[in-house]
């Protein structure tokens, strides 16, 4: 043998898991944020509704209606989770709304119905329907929810 000397080849560090599957990593990533902004998007949307002023005095009227503080017992709470829609455009609009409320005693949902005009909801429907029981609360008298009769002049 001659005097050649053998170097022996460069050992290549490991590479991690991250490294061996960088697409599958981004991929991760990219869907995680996209899920994240999903979630958050949602809530946002349910906590403007939340704040709207429909719902508040639907929430409002139940929580102040013996026969649905006497069938629910007291506190009554909002579930976080409700159905339905609320379209506005400036001093008029419709909502539809679904909301679960729950109590010490049971549990039930508030049907709103109701119409905004010249910046003021009036309810068409507003009633609680407790679970269990076949008859709903009603949280408006049949009087407050006819249209005012228009005045010929």
């Amino acid at each position: 043998m001659s005097g050649a000397q053998l170097t022996p080849a460069p050992i290549e560090p490991e590479k991690n898991w991250f490294r061996r599957h960088l697409i599958l990593s981004i991929s991760i990533g990219i869907a995680l944020l996209a899920v994240g902004f999903a979630v958050a998007l949602l809530f946002g949307i349910l906590s403007i509704l939340r704040s709207s002023d429909v719902y508040k005095q639907a929430l409002e009227k139940a929580r102040n209606t013996p026969a649905v503080a006497e069938a629910l017992g007291k506190p009554i709470e909002a579930g976080w989770w409700f159905t339905g829609n609320i379209n506005v455009s400036g001093p008029s609009g419709s909502a539809d709304l679904a909301i679960p409320i729950s109590g010490p005693k049971g549990s039930g949902t508030i049907y709103a119905v109701a119409t905004k005009r010249a910046g003021e909801w009036r309810f068409k429907l507003l009633e609680v329907a407790v679970e269990g029981q076949a008859q709903r609360i009603p949280l408006i008298s049949p009087q407050s929810v006819a249209e005012p009769a228009v005045r010929e002049q």
